[in-house]
């Protein structure tokens, strides 16, 4: 595939300001509690930053780490070991994300980062946790991930999972309001959702489409998975190649994304730019992953960039 710049497609001017937009998962009501919160500091180095300050690649793993190690310890685990009737493993698959309201260009080296960690139980196999991070006394953004208790079907690899209610955690509450960014979730892998951001979710034609071969010591986990910071991380690399005028000083101020599939090693995907717009302060693009062969959807990916 031929390097490509924004020429390669319009770029049309967003009516719509999406930086201050209130998204449909604000935060719960008081009267959902969360089973857990942890407040850790970090000294930013360089596995922490980027060229642009904070490492979004880094933020987000350590954030699933968090997640996942936080479901142990609710559990009653020292480590993270969990497994179906027949001892086959179980794994917390996150099936979306929300970034908002970041601002990771402010991050310099051996400043202290301080992340809260709350976590809560929203159905029989989710669990949301959110994270509020901040820059000595300054907030600069809040991640929230959903995941999914999931297992590998009899031959199915990567391509076939089922869920699977863990025990030993409290109940669910019927009535969360942290159950938005779920459903919403549900709503775009089962086709239901029209919009997201103001981007349509169709079946139009892709803009400009980008291979990418996933390499299995970089992109996957060590539960065999294409790692959900990956996804992430493809999405930038075409962003580099589809708009490089405009990534060149460009850093993350909120991105959704909507996992709804999985790759074998050795198996491709392609990102393709289904929209890319103006918004005050920099620009936003909807971002399709397919995997090649099939071209079943991986994931929708929904950013927001400001310029700095």
């Amino acid at each position: 595939m031929p390097h490509s710049t924004l020429s390669v497609m319009p770029v049309t001017e967003q009516a719509d300001n999406y930086t201050s937009a209130v998204p449909l998962w604000e935060d719960a009501q008081d009267d959902v509690p969360w089973l857990s919160s942890e407040t850790n500091t970090y000294l930013l180095g360089m596995p922490q930053l980027c060229l642009r300050g904070l490492s979004e690649s880094w933020l987000l793993k350590e954030l699933g780490h968090r997640h996942w190690m936080t479901l142990a310890r609710l559990a009653g685990q020292s480590g993270p070991s969990f497994a179906d009737e027949q001892g086959a493993p179980v794994y917390a698959a996150f099936c979306a994300l929300s970034v908002r309201e970041a601002d990771f260009g402010d991050a310099r080296e051996n400043e202290n980062l301080r992340i809260t960690t709350k976590l809560r139980r929203i159905s029989r196999t989710q669990m949301m946790s959110q994270h509020r991070l901040h820059l000595s006394d300054r907030a600069v953004g809040t991640v929230e991930m959903i995941s999914t208790f999931v297992r590998r079907t009899a031959g199915g690899g990567n391509h076939s999972v089922s869920r699977f209610g863990v025990p030993g955690f409290p109940p669910a509450f019927d009535k969360s309001s942290t159950a938005e960014l779920a459903s919403y979730a549900a709503a775009i892998r089962s086709g239901r959702a029209a919009k997201h951001m103001g981007f349509p979710i169709d079946d139009r034609p892709a803009h400009w489409t980008l291979k990418f071969d996933p390499c299995p010591s970089q992109d996957f986990n060590g539960a065999g998975f294409l790692y959900f910071s990956s996804f992430v991380s493809f999405v930038d690399r075409a962003e580099w190649q589809f708009a490089r005028q405009l990534s060149a000083n460009a850093t993350t101020f909120r991105r959704d994304v909507f996992f709804s599939g999985n790759i074998d090693p050795g198996e491709t995907l392609c990102a393709e730019l289904m929209d890319l717009r103006r918004c005050p302060g920099g620009f936003s693009h909807h971002t399709k992953l397919v995997r090649e062969h099939d071209g079943n959807t991986l994931a929708h990916v929904f950013t927001v960039r400001h310029a700095r």
